[in-house]
């Protein structure tokens, strides 16, 4: 499917302390409740320390760093790229072991702070340094953060900004002219001084072949609704590494199969007639291909027109949400969406025992096979496109029922301020549509014993990420049995190249001159888990088969399966590498505690996922994702290995910053340990027909379970009271039944009447 995304270029035209603590309060934390007739209240303390910064907070970072004289910081949005300036500001967590003082021992307030990320592009030698700036809400002290092994950070490794894009599109506007007559008359599209029928850019990444370069190829398209399905046949490499945009160069260019060193050598071949020319159809006024809008019909002319099923709360809302506290039946947790790669969450409990104290999103990458250059090059790691930051609003009814609760998120990323992001966010308990339990017990005889059911429903936390042309869409579930379920849809548009015949090999041909590229996603969390406690092992569990006497009939032999129990008692042999099998039962476990009836309470993790290898092992950018290299990899805690992945390594996955292999070197024990499990899943997409003009979500997702394995005594939902049990009063001629069930009889009313409405802006307050 699409690939990841970069932020949209444009299309060629002309150049485009009480206080605070009150209002981060009043804030809430930075996700401030959207238009919803119950506004949320603030956070308990305890989940407040996991909040993201509210607008006051980021403000106060942006000053106190602005008034640094020795930092010398200019703003992002203007001026050149030779400069110092601020990139990114969100949270900087707490350490885990002054989180669980304060939460679990009553110790003191973890400090409150921020991340920042600046870009030192004014000096001799650039970089990039991130630094922890607090204490919140009125900061005063700035001290630089380093990543493993003290490496700094090249400046050539960071993400691109609206500044570059827009620096990176008037120098293709002048490198396109001697291409204006080529381009008109083969596309009716052009660039070059261009104010309508324009052409637009996608770019792709990793930004050249080794560490240090910042070379683009960039996809020509014309730009229609839903160009990313609009390729003109053209390609161009620009080199764009000096900090100075009039040193960038055009490299090569790839048109319709060949290649060349200029612009100019490509005008002279169309001149001269001598060049294999892609004319392409003007494209239709509606129903253009890559829209939404209805065309043809359905053969049984079942209605279209009226509105399908529906989501309602009939007598109310059913779970709690105070600032970023949420909570529902046995569940209770906190949560956060990083502006760099999501949604996280933290002290994830269920009757008040927690579960786990981080389950976050860490990366997704998708990477590409193809015959032009730029689909061979394409490997994308959204980490890098500010992933967490593109959390566009949220459509009511159709990205989320009507009744959910939307909540506005604020990123400070590649702006000049916090930036709010309306209904970025959205909660609402689902109805599953298949029972959590249910059976019908049968007295074989045209009757019943009796009937008992529990409906079957979830919490769902969702947002989205639009990744340029990729939307994924991001869901963890909260069951009643204590099941959590992490879970990724990928939909949006798929990423598309130039269709030539020799590109059959790597896709299919979804429309004329169009090839839907073959692609691999990969999507990784980290799963912090604390079953019972810190102190936790590691086994996993499947079955084999033995052949033994039969003890009831001498002579006969019975094969049956039994268990097989492995303990895994190093971080290596808690590593599962694709292309081996995976076994069935992943369990994590407290070793001084049991349930019930004697066995170590336990959580599983469950893979719903046909994940496999993206490149082979250690080869050039497999570096910069080796956490790619395994279904789940077990590891101790360790505060200095806080993520698989960097917002630097989409464009230096050569030698990345974060090397996840290294958190398995030293293959250290994980018995009676405090444990990460980190988890791939993803899947490979071969486009096709279907994919147009998007790609659809039905077994396009993938996730895992987190299920309790005698973690309790009995199901923990025999705690609802939402059961139904029907029994008959007067067998064997059942007129007279009894109902039990503990919720009113009748659900009443559901979806209150009202228009759609929609605004879509994300813009600085």
């Amino acid at each position: 499917m699409r690939p990841s995304g970069r932020p949209l270029p444009l299309p060629p035209g002309p150049p485009r302390m009480w206080l605070l603590w009150l209002a981060w309060a009043l804030a809430v934390l930075g996700i401030a409740a959207g238009s919803s007739p119950n506004p949320t209240a603030p956070p308990p303390d305890q989940a407040s320390i996991f909040a993201d910064l509210t607008p006051a907070e980021l403000r106060a970072v942006q000053t106190f760093l602005m008034s640094r004289p020795e930092l010398g910081l200019s703003p992002s949005r203007r001026g050149p790229l030779a400069k110092n300036s601020l990139f990114l500001v969100e949270l900087l967590p707490p350490k885990k072991r002054l989180a669980l003082r304060y939460l679990d021992r009553g110790g003191r307030r973890p400090q409150r702070q921020a991340r920042a990320v600046v870009f030192f592009g004014a000096q001799a030698e650039p970089n990039i340094t991130e630094f922890a700036v607090g204490p919140l809400p009125r900061p005063s002290f700035y001290r630089p953060l380093r990543f493993k092994g003290g490496r700094a950070v090249p400046f050539a490794a960071r993400p691109m900004t609206q500044l570059e894009y827009e620096l990176l599109h008037r120098m293709l506007a002048e490198a396109m002219e001697p291409l204006y007559r080529l381009l008109r008359e083969s596309t009716g599209f052009w660039y070059h001084n261009c104010s309508r029928h324009c052409l637009t850019f996608s770019d792709i990444a990793p930004r050249g072949l080794a560490s240090g370069e910042r070379r683009s190829w960039l996809i020509l398209q014309r730009f229609v609704e839903g160009f990313f399905l609009h390729p003109v046949g053209l390609e161009v490499l620009v080199d764009h590494r000096d900090p100075d945009p009039r040193r960038w160069t055009v490299q090569r260019l790839w048109y319709n199969g060949q290649y060349f060193s200029s612009p100019q050598e490509l005008a002279e071949r169309y001149e001269q007639g001598t060049l294999a020319v892609a004319r392409l159809a003007e494209p239709p006024f509606q129903q253009l291909f890559s829209s939404y809008e209805p065309r043809g019909h359905f053969a049984t002319g079942t209605p279209t027109e009226v509105h399908g099923a529906k989501v309602c709360e009939p007598q109310g809302r059913r779970y709690r949400l105070r600032g970023n506290q949420l909570e529902y039946g046995g569940w209770s947790l906190a949560f956060r969406l990083r502006s760099s790669a999501g949604l996280q969450l933290f002290d994830l409990r269920f009757n008040g025992e927690r579960l786990a104290y981080e389950v976050s999103v860490q990366e997704a990458i998708a990477f590409y096979g193809g015959h032009t250059p730029a689909a061979m090059q394409t490997k994308y790691m959204d980490a890098g496109w500010g992933m967490g930051s593109v959390t566009y609003e949220l459509a009511r009814g159709i990205d989320c029922p009507d009744t959910a609760t939307y909540l506005d998120a604020h990123h400070f990323y590649d702006a000049d301020g916090p930036v709010r992001f309306s209904h970025a966010i959205c909660i609402f308990e689902l109805p599953t549509g298949v029972p959590l339990r249910r059976h019908f017990d049968s007295d074989f005889q045209g009757g019943f014993h009796f009937y008992a059911g529990l409906e079957g429903q979830a919490l769902v936390l969702r947002t989205t990420s639009t990744v340029y042309n990729y939307d994924y869409i991001w869901d963890f579930l909260l069951y009643p049995n204590g099941v959590m379920e992490a879970k990724v849809h990928a939909t949006g548009f798929i990423h598309a190249t130039f269709y030539t015949p020799q590109g059959r090999r790597y896709g299919s041909r979804v429309h004329s001159h169009v090839l839907g590229n073959l692609h691999t996603h990969l999507v990784h969390y980290k799963v912090d888990l604390d079953i019972a406690g810190t102190g936790n092992s590691f086994e996993t569990m499947d079955v084999r088969f033995e052949n033994i006497s039969n003890p009831w009939s001498p002579g006969a032999r019975v094969v049956q399966p039994w268990l097989h129990r492995q303990p895994r008692r190093s971080e290596r042999q808690a590593a599962f590498p694709f292309g081996k099998a995976l076994p069935r039962y992943l369990l994590f476990y407290n070793p001084h505690q049991r349930n019930r009836w004697g066995h170590p309470r336990s959580y599983r993790i469950q893979h719903s996922s046909h994940a496999g290898r993206v490149l082979p092992r250690g080869w050039q950018e497999e570096k910069g994702i080796s956490w790619g290299r395994y279904h789940l990899a077990v590891t101790r805690h360790h505060e200095n290995e806080p993520t698989s992945s960097s917002i630097y390594a989409q464009n230096d996955p050569w030698e990345p910053l974060v090397s996840f292999e290294g958190f398995l070197r030293n293959n250290e024990t994980i018995e009676d340990q405090d444990l990460v499990a980190w988890v791939t899943v993803g899947f490979l997409h071969v486009p096709h027909a279907e994919d147009i003009p998007n790609t659809a979500t039905p077994g396009n997702a993938v996730g895992f379970f987190l299920r309790p394995f005698n973690f309790f005594d009995e199901d923990p939902s025999v705690a609802s009271r939402s059961p139904v049990i029907v029994r008959p009063l007067d067998p064997p001629t059942f007129s007279q039944l009894e109902i039990q069930r503990w919720t009113p009889a009748s659900p009443g009313p559901c979806v209150a009447p009202g228009p759609f409405t929609y605004n879509g802006t994300y813009r600085q307050e």
